[in-house]
């Protein structure tokens, strides 16, 4: 599962690497969370375009939004079956910019974040999907969702599902939805490559959505990381009183 990432390389390098025709200027991101406006490269009449999506993808046949779950991420294994996806994967896939992800691991009873980013630390392309909802008064929303693959065996120690992540040469590829034919992008909805990512430790503060500052990237030592750990509460037995002598007592 991907439930939060980062986005931190200058908007023009980004524009560079995906080739979308727009200029759009955004500050660096360090703790992007589900529902929040994300930044979605797509293809449409012959040219890349950036367009902000909200991070939940919300099916076109839905008809309350407020009773339908939450839909950040698409299984890969059943993204063509699925009635909320299978209509997007055919025809609207897309491209999210990011520099890196956040997974939480069980470790002794409470979970620790890790950032996990490319080894070589160049950007990176989640591969996503998305719908625009249309509301019962005519009202649009752009969503979508983050394509998500069986972990690879080195980053499966810290979670079992990892975002599929499209290699710049395979740009094209993905986004183009002019057919029907899906042979030629299923082979690319796949775990990175054992070695191609790095993680380490960092601080729960990332936890808590409000906190977006670069600190939440720098690795965490194991002191500080057992000072973050929650403190087991100790009971204290109540000391016994004296023998009831049978007489009865106040105190």
């Amino acid at each position: 599962m991907c439930g939060r990432f980062v986005i931190t390389s200058a908007p023009a390098a980004l524009r560079q690497l995906f080739g979308y025709i727009e200029q759009p200027n955004f500050p660096p991101r360090f703790n992007v969370a589900p529902t929040q406006p994300i930044p979605v490269v797509l293809a449409e009449n012959g040219a890349r375009h950036f367009r902000l999506m909200r991070w939940g993808l919300l099916p076109g046949w839905v008809k309350d939004p407020k009773g339908f779950s939450l839909l950040i991420n698409a299984r890969s294994e059943t993204v063509l079956e699925k009635p909320a996806f299978k209509n997007a994967i055919r025809r609207r896939r897309g491209l999210i910019p990011a520099d890196g992800f956040y997974e939480w691991k069980a470790e002794g009873g409470r979970k620790q974040p890790f950032f996990i980013h490319r080894a070589d630390g160049a950007p990176l392309g989640f591969a996503a999907v998305f719908e625009t909802w249309v509301g019962p008064n005519g009202e649009e929303l752009d969503t979508v969702a983050i394509v998500t693959a069986a972990a690879s065996e080195d980053l499966a120690t810290l979670h079992d599902r990892v975002p599929v992540t499209i290699s710049p040469r395979d740009f094209e590829r993905w986004l183009d939805s002019r057919s029907d034919d899906l042979d030629a992008v299923l082979p690319l909805m796949t775990a990175p490559r054992i070695g191609e990512f790095a993680w380490h430790p960092v601080s729960t503060r990332v936890n808590r959505v409000a906190n977006d500052d670069d600190q939440l990237l720098l690795p965490i030592s194991a002191e500080d990381m057992e000072a973050e750990a929650p403190k087991k509460k100790v009971v204290r037995k109540a000391a016994a009183g004296p023998a009831d002598d049978g007489q009865g007592s106040l105190f």
